[in-house]
């Protein structure tokens, strides 16, 4: 199985940025004021007899200076009051059977129109800073109309999301999953195929794919070999068949996740999500539920 996976793995190619730094130098100016020459005192003029009888003149007031009203003392900003500090967050410790009805409600809420958006606020941001707890991984299609934290009514931190293109399996999608599972104690896989999947549709119609869309194309193939006979859609039943394959896949991927299967701690559920109404389609556990053990 793991020859299978890794056949399915797509290259990526990194691509190295440049930094520009922008030295901005700053001239100056300089200037020399000229040397003041200083102005000789005009020659004080003696009257030759001073009259005897000279009234005093009155004293003239020196004027007053106008008096600014006193400043307002400097008051220091009131600085806003601090936040009180954010908890760490807190593991919610679901059971997969809880996980899955609380998707399943969530899903039921977007469908009615009543979605919450739930944990969404400032104060999550915060807690959500110093580490996550998500109750479930969801594995779905890179597609635009299919964002699993909007059609599961579920806010930051409580979905582990995992998203390509056919929501295919490979080393990359296998190795975020076992860090959720084994790291983050997830206890519940849901992996979601679409209504109308563009990357179903074109491994259905067969023909060479362009670029690497051929990777994409060759690892649903197998889907689409196991329902080629069935009656009804083509692309819809291998929709079907590709999530419930992947959920099974799952469920033998050694050492983290068939390890957490074997001891109860985690179940795969294999779903459908239909476009024009929104609603999400259990198909399959590919697990037996923790209440069964």
């Amino acid at each position: 199985m793991q020859n299978q996976i890794k056949k399915d793995r797509i290259p990526f190619r990194w691509l190295n940025g440049s930094t520009i730094a922008v030295l901005i130098c700053c001239g100056y100016w300089h200037g020399q004021a000229e040397d003041a020459k200083p102005t000789p005192a005009a020659p004080a003029v003696v009257p030759a007899v001073a009259p005897a009888t000279a009234p005093t003149a009155a004293p003239v007031p020196a004027p007053v200076p106008a008096v600014a009203p006193p400043a307002a003392p400097a008051t220091a900003p009131t600085a806003p009051p601090a936040a009180a500090p954010a908890s760490e967050v807190k593991d919610v410790s679901l059971t997969a059977d809880q996980a899955l009805q609380r998707l399943i409600a969530g899903n039921a809420r977007y469908v009615a129109g009543s979605a919450t958006h739930p944990d969404q606020t400032p104060q999550r941001r915060a807690e959500l800073a110093k580490g996550q707890a998500p109750f479930a991984i969801v594995l779905t299609c890179s597609d635009s109309r299919v964002a699993p934290e909007l059609f599961l009514d579920q806010g930051l931190g409580d979905l582990f999301v995992i998203r390509n293109a056919g929501n295919i399996l490979d080393d990359h999608v296998i190795g975020s999953m076992e860090y959720a599972v084994e790291h983050l104690h997830v206890p519940l896989v849901l992996v979601v195929g679409h209504e109308k999947c563009g990357a179903v549709s074109a491994a259905v119609a067969g023909g060479e794919a362009p670029g690497h869309i051929r990777s994409v194309v060759e690892a649903l193939e197998p889907a689409v070999e196991q329902v080629k006979n069935l009656p009804g859609d083509k692309v819809d039943n291998a929709v079907r068949a590709n999530a419930q394959r992947g959920a099974e896949i799952l469920t033998h991927v050694e050492p983290f996740l068939k390890e957490a299967i074997s001891h109860a701690k985690l179940v795969v559920v294999a779903a459908r999500y239909d476009l024009a109404t929104g609603r999400l389609e259990i198909l399959k556990e590919a697990t037996p539920s923790l209440s069964k053990h």
